[in-house]
């Protein structure tokens, strides 16, 4: 086996681990995927030629514009800004990665949301050169907020532009501590900080003999140790039905059995199960993966679920634990992210999907809207408008099992559909 290969086995072996950069405008945030990928030997040489070709290129004629690496659309090209979330994958000998690179502009904080909505990791950048008296930029407040919303495992700051701060460790102590009080505020136990230059590569991939008093580890060490809690494995099972199987309707050994996606959890034959809405219990007897058996299986598994006895169980239903703990309900609040171009109107008719469960909708009431750039609860005057996040009242046609986001995001989370247009309105978690 050649080196290519050991590497990417090892890495296969140690899992993937998925961030997403975030910060404010020209921060520096796909110039510095850029310089993951380029050091860690994750672009090809055809992509290097064309974008040292490229017409948009920003840097001076020897260097390479890494920023366009992840910067693909021609009108992000032509402005030098990051406008829709852009994925970058790549892999060390140590782990694989998945790079959502974030839009920095508020007017694309619904781009944010989604990348970081699947992230264990938010990478939120600081340009040093423009803190100035320990004030941070109010997009680095909101996309911390966010990242802390959504509930992402780890936070990095990554104080970049240094070498235009003449590597001052008098202005990072004074970042570090401004980002300290951050954190506090919104109740974040850890965080990670790292001086750097995206454009130089020092401490990203390599130390920088610059920093000569940081004696932390790079972002890709950092990157490659942190630990990934295990997606929903430690977590309750649950397991939303997408497709019933049946064959053989009509002999004495016909088959049934219940096909999707675990969500969370874990599941053995002989646990005994509830179908919710319904409330329904049984035992499961079987599980299937492709052509064979299986005795157990885990979050992200697909699995085709046989049951003890013929019960009603259709798509969209949520197969638990027989004692969970989930509320069945029709009315509920939610925080809710408004992603469409037209603002909420609560006389409208929205479609709820929740896992594979979709129903009908309607916003009853919103109670307030988020400032993430001041941290503050403000009035909402009953309606929200894109990139707008804030607290509000639903309810459903049909009963939803549901649990709280931050304790079970597979069920904790919807998105709202536009039954005129199908556009996706909204994103929301279950509060």
């Amino acid at each position: 086996m050649n080196a290519f290969n050991e590497s990417w086995v090892a890495a296969s072996e140690a899992g993937v681990l998925r961030f997403i950069t975030a910060g404010s405008v020209d921060d520096g945030k796909s110039t510095l995927i850029g310089r993951l990928l380029y050091d860690s030997k994750g672009v090809f040489a055809d992509q290097l030629d064309s974008i040292a070709r490229s017409k948009y290129k920003r840097v001076q004629a020897d260097e390479i514009d890494l920023a366009l690496l992840t910067d693909g659309l021609e009108a992000e090209r032509e402005q030098g800004i990051t406008i829709d979330v852009a994925y970058r994958y790549f892999a060390t000998p140590a782990r694989k990665f998945i790079v959502a690179d974030a839009p920095g502009h508020e007017q694309y904080t619904r781009n944010m949301v989604t990348g970081a909505s699947t992230a264990h990791v938010a990478i939120i950048l600081i340009d040093a050169s423009r803190v100035h008296e320990g004030r941070l930029l109010s997009q680095t407040i909101r996309h911390t907020a966010l990242a802390k919303m959504l509930g992402i495992q780890h936070i990095v700051v990554a104080v970049n532009k240094m070498d235009l701060v003449d590597w001052s460790p008098a202005l990072f102590e004074q970042i570090r501590a401004a980002y300290a009080d951050l954190a506090e505020k919104l109740d974040i136990d850890q965080f990670h900080i790292i001086p750097l230059s995206a454009l130089k590569g020092d401490n990203v991939v390599a130390h920088s003999d610059k920093a000569p008093w940081y004696k932390g580890p790079t972002l890709l060490s950092l990157l490659e140790s942190l630990p990934v809690q295990a997606e929903g494995n430690n977590g309750p099972a649950r397991f939303f039905v997408q497709w019933v199987i049946r064959h053989g309707g009509d002999s004495v050994d016909d088959f049934r059995a219940y096909a999707g996606q675990l969500a969370s959890g874990v599941l053995r034959v002989g646990d005994q199960v509830k179908i919710l809405p319904s409330g329904t219990t049984a035992v499961v007897s079987g599980l299937r993966q492709f052509d064979s058996d299986v005795e157990l299986v885990q979050s992200g598994d697909s699995v085709a679920i046989i049951l003890d006895r013929d019960i009603d169980v259709s798509r969209g239903d949520l197969i638990v634990a027989a004692d969970a703990q989930v509320r069945v309900t029709k009315e509920f609040e939610a925080e809710i992210c408004w992603l469409d171009q037209q603002p909420l109107n609560p006389a409208r008719q929205y479609l709820l999907k929740q896992g594979t469960r979709v129903t009908q909708a309607k916003v009853r009431a919103v109670h307030s809207r988020r400032d993430m750039g001041e941290l503050l609860q403000l009035g909402a005057g009953g309606a929200l408008s894109m990139n707008d996040i804030g607290r509000a009242s639903l309810v459903s046609r049909d009963a939803l099992a549901l649990d709280h986001y931050a304790d079970v995001p597979a069920t904790g989370a919807f998105i709202l559909i536009d039954a005129a247009t199908y556009q996706t309105a909204a994103a929301g978690m279950v509060v």
